[in-house]
C-alpha cells in the first residue's frame, strides 16, 4: 500500500494590531498590503486615531482589516482622558499602545498569540519564522541591535517597540496590566530617568516576568539604526540583510520632503543609501504608497495626504545629504 506524502500544514491565521492617524495612512495600508501577501488570512486590528482615518478604513471595507474607534478604547480605559490633557498628541499616541493592546488581548483571538506591529514597518517575508521563536513563550519582544558606533542611543530602550507578540496566557497578561498601568502614569516624549515614551519600560521585561524571550531573527526589524551592520543584498531570488532573509524593514522616520524627494532618516545614523537598500527596499516601499495614493484618491475622495504635511527642507542641508547619499530621490 502506497504511503500519502506529508502535506506541509498551513500556517495558522495570524492576529496582528497597529494604530495610526491620517497623516500615517498610506504607511498603514502598505503594512496591511505587506501582511496580505506574506501572511495570508491574516487580521489586522487597526486603532484608528483620528475620524478622517477612521472614516478611511470604513469606506474602504477592506477584507481582514477590523478598523477600532479611539473613543471605543478611551471609553473602555477612561484613564487614557486624564493622560490626554497633560501630553502631546504623540505623547497620546505612545500612551495609547499598551491599553489597546491590552484591551484587544481580551477580545480576540483565544488560544492564539497578538502581535502588535509599528504602522511603518513592511514585510518581505512570511513572519512564521518569528512565531516559530514565540512558540512556548509568553511575550517576544525585539532588539534595536543597533550598531557598534550607535550604542549610546540605547538610552531609548534596549529593545524596540516595533514588535511585541502575547500569548493568550496569565504571564502576557500580567506583562500587559503592568506596562499598560506604567504608560498611562508616564509616557513622554523625553529621557527622564529610566523612562523614555512607551519604550524604555521594555528594558527589564526578560528579568521582571516569567515567559520572556527575545527574537533573534536578524532579518526582522532591520532599521535604518542597524542596516550598516546587516547590509541589504539580493542572493538570487532572495533578498538578504547580512546572511539571512529580510523579513521585514521599518521604516522609522521615513518621510516625504517633496513630492519626489524622500528622507529616509539614514544621516541620523551615519549611514548611507547603497543600491540594494536603494532598489531593494526605499524605491519598492515609495511605490507602494505611491499605488496606494493613487488609489484612495479614485476610491475614497478626501481622504487627506496620507504622507502628513510635506516638509520645507533647508536645500544646504539637503545638498550636502545627496552627496553623502543621505536622502534618495524618486522622480
Amino acid at each position: 500500500m502506497s504511503e500519502t506524502p506529508d502535506v506541509p500544514a498551513a500556517a495558522p491565521a495570524r492576529h496582528f494590531c497597529t494604530y495610526f492617524d491620517s497623516n500615517y495612512l498610506l504607511k498603514g495600508l502598505a503594512l496591511y498590503r505587506s501582511l496580505r501577501r506574506h501572511s495570508p488570512g491574516a487580521t489586522l486590528h487597526v486603532l484608528a486615531l483620528d475620524d478622517r482615518a477612521l472614516r478611511t478604513l470604513r469606506q474602504l471595507a477592506l477584507p481582514d482589516l477590523v478598523a477600532v474607534p479611539l473613543a471605543d478604547l478611551e471609553q473602555a480605559v477612561p484613564e487614557l482622558l486624564t493622560a490626554k490633557a497633560n501630553r502631546s498628541t504623540m505623547e497620546y499616541y505612545f500612551t495609547c499602545t499598551s491599553p489597546f493592546v491590552r484591551w484587544l488581548r481580551e477580545r480576540t483571538a483565544p488560544g492564539e498569540p497578538l502581535t502588535y506591529v509599528d504602522a511603518d514597518l513592511w514585510f518581505f517575508a512570511p513572519p512564521e519564522p518569528l512565531f516559530d521563536e514565540l512558540r512556548g513563550a509568553s511575550v517576544t519582544i525585539i532588539g534595536h541591535r543597533f550598531a557598534p558606533d550607535q550604542q549610546h542611543l540605547e538610552i531609548h530602550g534596549v529593545y524596540n517597540v516595533g514588535w511585541i507578540s502575547f500569548a493568550d496566557d496569565a504571564d502576557a497578561r500580567a506583562c500587559l496590566l503592568w506596562w499598560s498601568e506604567r504608560c498611562l502614569e508616564w509616557c513622554y516624549d523625553r529621557i527622564e530617568g529610566n523612562h523614555f515614551a512607551d519604550q524604555k519600560y521594555l528594558d527589564d521585561w526578560p528579568t521582571r516576568f516569567r515567559g520572556v524571550r527575545v527574537i533573534t531573527n536578524p532579518g526582522a526589524n532591520v532599521a535604518p539604526w542597524n542596516v550598516a551592520t546587516q547590509p541589504i543584498a539580493r542572493r538570487g531570488a532572495t533578498l538578504v540583510a547580512g546572511e539571512t532573509p529580510l523579513v521585514f524593514f521599518h521604516f522609522a522616520a521615513f518621510k516625504r520632503l517633496t513630492p519626489w524627494l524622500f528622507e529616509p532618516s539614514l544621516a541620523n545614523y551615519d549611514v548611507r543609501l547603497t543600491p540594494a537598500l536603494r532598489d531593494e527596499v526605499y524605491l519598492p516601499y515609495i511605490a507602494e504608497c505611491r499605488a496606494i495614493e493613487r488609489w484612495l484618491r479614485e476610491t475614497a475622495p478626501g481622504f487627506g495626504r496620507g504622507w502628513g504635511s510635506l516638509r520645507r527642507p533647508g536645500w544646504l542641508g539637503v545638498a550636502q545629504r545627496l552627496v553623502r547619499g543621505q536622502l534618495l530621490l524618486a522622480p
